[in-house]
């Protein structure tokens, strides 16, 4: 849904139980000019799709968040001062779904923190 608009996949590595993927915001991307003109930042809603879409794209299967245990927001990113973002993926197939805890990092911060659970459809 946002990859090939609003990000793009650069490198991704999938070892065991974890991904690693280095990501590029398109900074000049229509979402930026609601959120926010000016003062473009990524929505948080954008971070965690990122996370489902990667996370599906490996896994090559489609999933729903059934429960988001926590979320956390822990710095802006603004696409023209930091548009290269480390994702990191640990996941853990359980039934009835898979646990994944991930974070989204720029070159000096962690942006977002996410703790839950996907389950295919």
């Amino acid at each position: 849904m946002l990859k090939g608009s609003l990000y793009q996949i650069i490198v991704m590595d999938h070892s065991g139980d974890t991904i690693n993927a280095v990501l590029e915001i398109a900074e000049h991307n229509d979402i930026f000019k609601g959120h926010f003109p000016d003062h473009p930042v990524l929505p948080g809603a954008c971070m965690l799709q990122i996370v489902k879409e990667v996370f599906e794209e490996v896994m090559n299967t489609s999933y729903h968040l059934q429960k988001a245990d926590n979320l956390k927001f822990l710095t802006l990113i603004d696409p023209q001062k930091n548009n290269i973002l480390h994702l990191e993926i640990n996941y853990l197939i359980e039934e009835p779904g898979t646990r994944v805890t991930a974070s989204l990092t720029t070159d000096e911060d962690v942006a977002f923190k996410f703790q839950g659970t996907f389950v295919a459809i």
